[in-house]
């Protein structure tokens, strides 16, 4: 091994000791060394992401308060038991223990992540096109605004948005695949107003139970966005004002018990949004004709019932009574 690759693999191990520190103060410097050690080290700049991306995955507590969690499935990294009421053992995911600065340490790592998707391709210290994964990450808040996900392969399955604000503002999805299946959006704001050209991102089984999830303004031109199989049981998910020339929109599956589903003063030109086998039992999907703009060819709404035309139910099971929310009616 070279003296350079020996003085690289040192500073590797050192900014990953700092990482695993007792004091914030020391776990953010490790996470600055270990982002200047990717900027240096090109052949391992890889495998520096990922010890970044493993430290957001770890288990993290945002409310000191909390003490105990819900029944954790089998399996899940933590898991023990406790008596329960009846006598018998109850299985649950430990809970994580309140770290002191330990969202700092989080939101930099989060930071330093943007700026890096942020550099065009040819800046020698650019990260776009690599891989990340965010599988299961715990997010009170974040900012991507301007990022640039650009190929590779960028995951956030059962990532949990409880809070705060995560933003995506006029990020880019080009080519690459994002995917936030299984996701849980259960608090606070997640803001989409971004490019989507090309690429695909995925919402499949997502979960949207409190949130608002913002794609107004966003701008779809031959991307694809699927929702299918996904849970819309309260939040909003606001499509407003959404441009989608090409791009296209799928449901298919979801189901609707009490979200709203808004697309006031979006504009299609031969876009596509898919309701196909959607189920509906509460809540409101608003595509209002006088609101939405078409050009160029039809808007596909497949699926979606309509009180503004003609209706085209097939696909669409109805149960628990009348739905009655706006542009959507069974």
């Amino acid at each position: 091994m070279r003296a350079d690759d020996n003085q690289l693999a040192e500073r590797y191990t050192t900014a990953a000791e700092q990482l695993g520190h007792d004091q914030a103060a020391v776990r953010l410097a490790g996470v600055y060394a270990m982002a200047r050690l990717a900027d240096d080290w090109t052949e391992q700049r890889q495998v520096c992401i990922n010890v970044l991306c493993a430290y957001l995955r770890m288990p993290y507590e945002p409310d000191p308060g909390r003490r105990w969690r819900p029944p954790a499935v089998l399996g899940w990294p933590q898991a023990g038991r406790k008596r329960g009421p009846a006598g018998g053992w109850l299985r649950y995911l430990r809970p994580a223990i309140h770290k002191e600065g330990e969202r700092e340490v989080r939101q930099t790592i989060i930071r330093v992540i943007r700026d890096h998707l942020r550099l065009v391709p040819k800046h020698p210290h650019s990260w776009q096109g690599l891989d990340f994964d965010f599988t299961r990450v715990t997010f009170d808040g974040g900012d991507f605004s301007r990022a640039v996900f650009s190929g590779g392969k960028v995951t956030f399955t059962d990532a949990k948005f409880t809070g705060g604000e995560v933003t995506f503002t006029d990020a880019e999805f080009s080519g690459g695949e994002v995917y936030f299946d299984d996701a849980e959006f259960s608090g606070g704001t997640v803001h989409f107003r971004g490019k989507f050209s090309g690429g695909m991102v995925h919402f499949i089984g997502a979960e949207f139970s409190g949130s608002s999830v913002l794609f107004g303004g966003a701008k779809f031109t031959s991307g694809e966005v699927h929702f299918g199989g996904a849970e819309f049981s309260g939040g909003t998910v606001h499509f407003d004002d959404a441009e989608f020339s090409g791009g296209m929109v799928h449901f298919i599956g979801a189901e609707f018990r009490g979200s709203s589903v808004l697309f006031g003063g979006a504009k299609f030109t031969s876009g596509e949004v898919d309701f196909g086998g959607a189920e509906f039992s509460g809540g409101e999907v608003s595509l209002h004709r006088r609101g939405v703009q078409r050009r160029n060819g039809p808007l596909h709404r497949r699926g979606v019932p309509r009180r503004d035309g003609p209706l085209r139910q097939r696909g669409v099971p109805r149960r628990n009574g009348p739905l009655r929310p706006r542009g959507v009616q069974r």
